[in-house]
């Protein structure tokens, strides 16, 4: 298991917009399908986040994970675990995923750049690739509106 999803989009908002999307819960909500209650994030490198994806009443995906480095408006690395459904044990013998996004200038807007790769098995990577659209879709429509 060995797996990479790699997304580029051109957002129309300034890269400290994109970024702020990214790195504030206030901001994150609107976009990653996570209530503002179930967010928090320590931006810095070792510093920990949490969010979870409520789908409905019946389900609830936690996600978690570790931020590595931090490039404010440039540059953000962090490890991300799916909490739902396994075991401890299973969660640390699978390891995290690793998220790299990298914002740069793009004529009025940002290019963001994302890089998942790590432990996904091949046979969820288009799920996973067709979510990271749908939200990217979402992250879109909302730094349009806030820019």
């Amino acid at each position: 298991m060995s797996g990479k999803i790699e997304i580029t989009r051109v957002l129309e908002a300034p890269r400290d917009v994109v970024y702020a999307a990214w790195t504030q819960p206030e901001h994150f909500t609107h976009w990653w399908g996570a209530p503002l209650e179930t967010i928090s994030m320590d931006v810095r490198p070792g510093g920990e986040w949490k969010a979870t994806i409520v789908v409905d009443e019946e389900n609830q995906v936690p996600f978690a994970g570790v931020y590595q480095e931090i490039v404010p408006n440039e540059r953000l690395v962090y490890t991300l675990v799916d909490l739902s459904g396994r075991e401890p044990a299973e969660q640390q013998a699978a390891g995290p995923e690793t998220v790299t996004v990298t914002f740069s200038d793009s004529g009025s807007g940002t290019k963001m750049v994302f890089v998942q790769e790590g432990n996904l098995p091949d046979d969820e990577i288009p799920r996973a690739a067709e979510g990271w659209g749908f939200f990217f879709d979402a992250l879109g429509e909302y730094v349009t509106k806030i820019k």
